[in-house]
């Protein structure tokens, strides 16, 4: 358990940080005054600031505006000494801009004084740095072996390597006997009634044949070796169904030279598959249940972590590609609320109402906060 949450905690400081870095990075390359930047959150613990050439420490709670502008700051370019620091909570990072919540209006490195495509970019650069991240990781995943499902084997590329093959679950239908007796997607099928299975056809053709006898499976998931005992319904031609899909599950593996472009492709695939299960699920209104927080997550990380670096390769592409397209969302608070006030303010050609804005961005706060809060509780009690 504890290992679990270390690794929970690593991945979640890995997204969040590079998310911020994509911050940081074009801030300072458009000239806007960088405060502060930070791995993990306040307080601080320890920093260090470069002040006139040389590099100071900066110690205790993280306060805002420490180093005021001086005469000097004009000297610079602008630019005010950052301050780079290591903070007591290590869940991520963060980016302080000057001027970020619509102040210092009259200060020229003020995030808010800046022209409208250099505060684009560096609101849209977190979310790219997370859809690069995801990239990145696919690209050596398919360089070491990446956990995939197929269906049949002319799914795959001719220049590809899929090892490790077994026949698994790829999705449990509700009130199935399947879903009754506790099968779960990805679980793997080792034997049915101590018969070993290599090809899918073989398990359907078996569970086909015994309509209303008890099967006993052995399901390895995870680490664990599970036994249920599943009895097929009859369908109405009399054969044996329980209610599953099945795929072969196994690594697929590319030649480092072709990684980078797969890893490519399989990124744009994977972001088109996120933004369209977000659809259905406000769409279709699913509600809480499509939905999970750092209690499922943490427990999701537990079960890639049993399964191998490969599996919490894959998790992490997920949640970096997820954390992006639920940031770009045009919700007050979130990177794409602030982008689209952002192009109000472009169309009507003048500065918005500051207070409105900011009012807005609380309110979208405190409302996110209140989904989070419920989302966990659900999850806990869903445990």
């Amino acid at each position: 358990m504890l290992t679990t949450i270390i690794i929970f905690i690593i991945i979640l400081g890995i997204l969040v940080f590079v998310h911020e870095f994509g911050h940081f990075i074009v801030a300072k390359k458009s000239g806007m005054v960088v405060e502060e930047f930070g791995f993990g959150f306040p307080p601080r613990i320890i920093g260090l600031q470069k002040v006139d050439g040389k590099w100071k420490w900066v110690w205790g709670k993280s306060l805002r505006n420490e180093l005021p502008p001086t005469p000097s700051l004009e000297k610079r370019g602008g630019q005010q000494p950052t301050i780079y620091s290591i903070n007591a909570i290590p869940l991520g990072g963060f980016v302080r801009i000057l001027g970020e919540n619509n102040e210092y209006q009259n200060h020229p490195g003020s995030f808010i004084n800046k022209g409208f495509w250099p505060r684009f970019f560096t609101l849209v650069a977190g979310v790219l740095m997370n859809v690069i991240l995801a990239w990145v990781l696919l690209s050596v995943g398919f360089g070491i072996g990446i956990p995939t499902a197929i269906q049949s084997a002319s799914e795959l590329p001719p220049q590809a390597t899929f090892y490790d093959q077994h026949p698994g679950i790829a999705e449990v239908t509700i009130n199935t006997p399947a879903e009754k007796a506790g099968m779960k997607p990805e679980d793997s099928i080792l034997s049915i009634d101590d018969k070993d299975f290599k090809q899918i056809p073989d398990i359907q053709n078996y569970i086909q044949s015994h309509p209303g006898q008890p099967l006993n499976f052995k399901i390895l998931r995870g680490s664990q070796t599970i036994s249920l005992s599943i009895i097929p319904e009859a369908s109405a031609e009399g054969k044996g169904l329980i209610g599953v899909g099945l795929a072969t599950f196994g690594k697929l593996k590319y030649p480092w030279a072709l990684t980078f472009t797969e890893g490519a492709k399989s990124t744009g695939v994977a972001l088109v598959n996120i933004v369209l299960g977000l659809y259905h699920v406000i769409h279709d209104r699913i509600g809480l249940a499509a939905i999970g927080g750092p209690v499922k997550i943490a427990a999701l990380v537990g079960q890639a972590r049993q399964a191998g670096v490969a599996a919490l390769l894959s998790l992490t592409v997920m949640l970096s590609l997820s954390l992006a397209v639920l940031n770009i969302l045009p919700i007050p608070a979130l990177d794409g609320g602030r982008v689209l006030f952002l192009i109000i303010e472009k169309l009507r050609g003048k500065k918005n109402n500051q207070k409105v804005e900011q009012a807005f961005n609380t309110l979208g706060f405190a409302l996110l906060l209140v989904l989070m809060v419920i989302v966990t509780v659900h999850d806990i009690i869903r445990r």
